[in-house]
């Protein structure tokens, strides 16, 4: 190749040519460093004819300084990067710069330092220092994580260094990952649990392309089943991803994988360290990482051997991005195993509407788990009608709730009570004016969160100390708190049960793994008797002395405009009902609902599933929406109010009239100032027939937007605000 087409990492600069100096090896893949200017620019080495631009003639082009030494992006992740910018109608750069995303990792060999005992001993024994030396033994690692495996300070440990009982070693930063042994435990599993095993095994030996969805019940034992086709990969030498919707879940997960395998998958999350991205990024590229969990972002990893993904809780919105390249992993992990020629695996006990669809009409393979694991019993639930057993003034608990959590804690037993909302309240106001604290930057109200003292926006992130007098009138020790949070609910169980261990398990209070992983531990010791969460607590989760779980709002799902509101419904009170009952014990559910004739909330309390996603479907088939037709949003932002709605106006003049493409706006989004962004929307509904994604990009690109203007273009849309 003596000329080449780059991708350039910077969406604003598209393809470019470069000629390649004699003696330079690059193919296509090959990751470069090019002139540009007076500066340099990374990019990726593409296929002849596949990307657009115009013939450059030869003299004109500037050779490639450098080929960095990293492994070519292999052919299957650049058909995935085309095919997801065009279905996501996102900018081809956009999707690369995801793959890339370890700068890090893009660098040559480096070092770290790393400390080890020498044998010897200091001047003065303290007790501390013999309880570090005693407990460290072998092992190596930073000081921080010496600290936490001998239980002392850093500074303990920087005193043994200074009297020579520990040493500084020069390591690499890519040092190989310990390895994963198929063999090392294997569980008893239940007939059902081996069919279904032995049929994934076998595809996973196959290598070749099928999607399966995993239909198994709440305490089913899915993850259990999906590591035998995951050792499968393991002995032919083939990596595997592992795809959870949450960082909270990874802790559980990884001590899970690491009884079963004996060592430890490779983690991939945004609480990674720089240095961990890079380790993680090039051994996944180099093929010595076996097994990968991670959020979303993993998928697009470059993997040297893939040979299995599995995707956890596939139904769950967080694999959604609503940012920059707004893509859901669920549905680009079957592009990847696809192009890959690989299985994947959608594992969930409540899927999605869309993928159960795919699996009725022979698309996917659908594979089932209908009964618990080790004869542990569905939980019996029970509706508690609102509108009957109201709760006392300024209280959010019903008699029969708070019986029941009576009776668990004398038992000894642990509770569950879930709300899908954080901090204390979601909204303040003045009782002597009625001011209602709003964030600045969006049309949202400021929530209440008493344990951090703060009022914050959960949409920007502003935070700020609740005033000690009204801001409007001027009134001190004014402040109501209207409405339930999951703090306000703590509160109200400690006031009836002084003696009840509460834990809050919110993003808030598990916003880390180790966190996550000191919830866990305090769970299994049966330290906690009641956990008052969010939907964070509603998968993934195994406690068997947990016996109750308590919905304090079952409708508070179906407000709103959300389109899948009565689907998420399901999803989530289902999964949260699943965490009772999960041991020999039995578990019970109590649904606190003003509205018990409600289709979603009879179908739980009946448990009659196939009922609920039957009723969907058909009115998801009159409405034409997914999966029988398609949704688009169409996002106009502007810092300037009138700028956007002028934006709006003019874009919606010129849309396109199609038989098979309806489009609504524009409109002021629910959320119309976002960031200090003002924002307008348009919905877009498409039959299956219509080519979408063409007839959105040309009617856009034919507009001259301001400068101040965004446009973004949400495919499949989960978030309607």
């Amino acid at each position: 190749m003596n000329r080449v087409r780059l991708l350039v990492l910077n969406a604003a600069l598209g393809s470019l040519d470069y000629s390649v100096p004699e003696g330079m090896r690059v193919e296509p893949g090959s990751v470069v460093v090019a002139p540009l200017g007076p500066r340099t620019v990374t990019g990726i080495v593409w296929d002849h004819g596949r990307l657009p631009g115009d013939e450059v003639d030869a003299s004109k082009l500037r050779p490639l300084r450098e080929v960095v030494a990293v492994p070519p992006l292999a052919a299957p992740l650049r058909r995935l990067i085309e095919w997801s910018a065009d279905y996501y109608c996102a900018r081809l750069a956009s999707v690369a710069r995801m793959v890339l995303s370890s700068g890090g990792a893009l660098g040559g060999p480096t070092t770290m330092t790393e400390y080890r005992l020498t044998g010897g001993t200091p001047e003065r024994m303290t007790p501390q220092r013999a309880a570090a030396i005693e407990a460290l033994g072998d092992e190596q690692g930073t000081l921080r994580e010496l600290s936490e495996i001998a239980g002392v300070s850093t500074g303990v440990l920087r005193g043994l260094v200074n009297q020579g009982v520990i040493e500084p070693v020069s390591v690499s930063i890519d040092r190989p990952y310990p390895q994963a042994n198929a063999d090392h435990h294997q569980p008893a599993l239940s007939p059902d649990q081996l069919s279904v095993a032995g049929t994934l095994v076998n595809a996973v030996e196959a290598r070749k392309f099928e999607p399966f969805l995993l239909d198994g019940v709440t305490g089913s034992g899915k993850t259990e089943t999906y590591f035998e086709p995951v050792a499968a990969a393991i002995r032919m030498g083939r990596q595997v991803l592992v795809l959870l919707p949450e960082i909270a879940l990874t802790e559980n997960f990884l001590t899970r994988f690491e009884d079963r395998f004996g060592a430890a998958p490779v983690q991939w999350h945004s609480s990674l360290k720089s240095k961990e991205r890079r380790r993680a990024w090039r051994a996944i590229a180099d093929g010595s990482a076996q097994v990968i969990v991670g959020a979303r972002s993993a998928l697009f990893l470059p993997y040297a051997n893939l040979g299995l993904i599995v995707v956890d809780e596939a139904h769950e919105i967080s694999f959604k991005q609503d940012d920059g390249v707004r893509y859901n992993a669920r549905d680009v992990s079957v592009m990847r195993a696809r192009f890959e020629g690989i299985p994947v695996v959608l594992a969930s006990a409540t899927p999605a509407l869309e993928s159960l669809h795919m699996a009725n009409s022979g698309t996917y393979t659908k594979l089932e788990l209908p009964s618990r694991f080790g004869g542990a019993q569905l939980p019996a639930i029970k509706l508690v009608d609102l509108t009957v057993e109201k709760p006392a003034a300024g209280r959010w608990l019903s008699a029969p709730l708070i019986e029941g959590l009576e009776a668990r804690l004398e038992a000894g037993e642990q509770s569950l009570l879930f709300l899908n909302r954080r901090g204390y309240a979601p909204l303040t106001l003045c009782r002597n004016c009625g001011h209602r604290f709003q964030c600045p930057n969006c049309s949202a109200w400021l929530v209440e969160h008493r344990l951090s003292s703060r009022l914050a926006c959960h949409h920007c992130g502003l935070e700020t100390k609740p005033p000690e007098t009204c801001p409007e009138c001027g009134e001190g020790d004014c402040l109501v708190a209207c409405g339930p949070g999951v703090e306000r609910i703590a509160d109200e169980i400690a006031e009836l049960f002084p003696e009840a261990r509460i834990a809050v398990a919110t993003s808030d209070t598990l916003g880390s793994p180790e966190r996550a992983a000191e919830f866990i531990a305090q769970a299994e010791a049966r330290a906690i008797d009641v956990i008052v969460g969010t939907q964070l607590v509603t998968k993934g989760f195994h406690f068997p002395e947990l016996t109750l779980v308590g919905v304090i709002d079952a409708d508070l799902g179906l407000e709103g405009g959300d389109l899948r509101a009565a689907e998420r419904t399901y999803q989530q009170v289902a999964q949260v009902a699943g965490r009772a009952g999960r041991g020999a014990k039995p578990g019970e559910v109590l649904l606190q609902t003003r509205h018990p004739d409600a289709p979603v909330i009879a179908a739980l309390a009946n448990g009659d599933r196939d009922a609920f996603y039957a009723a969907e479907t058909e009115a998801r088939r009159d409405a034409g929406a997914p999966p029988f037709g398609r949704w688009a949003a169409i996002i106009i932002s502007s810092e300037e109010e009138r700028e956007a709605r002028a934006a709006a106006v003019r874009l919606g003049d010129t849309r396109p009239h199609l038989d098979d493409l309806y489009i609504l706006g524009p409109a002021p989004a629910p959320l119309a100032l976002l960031r200090n962004r003002y924002r307008y929307r348009f919905l877009i509904n498409a039959r299956r027939s219509a080519n979408l994604q063409e007839a959105l990009r040309g009617w856009i690109e034919q507009q001259d937007f301001p400068p101040g203007v965004r446009v973004g273009i949400d495919i499949d849309p989960y978030s309607f605000v």
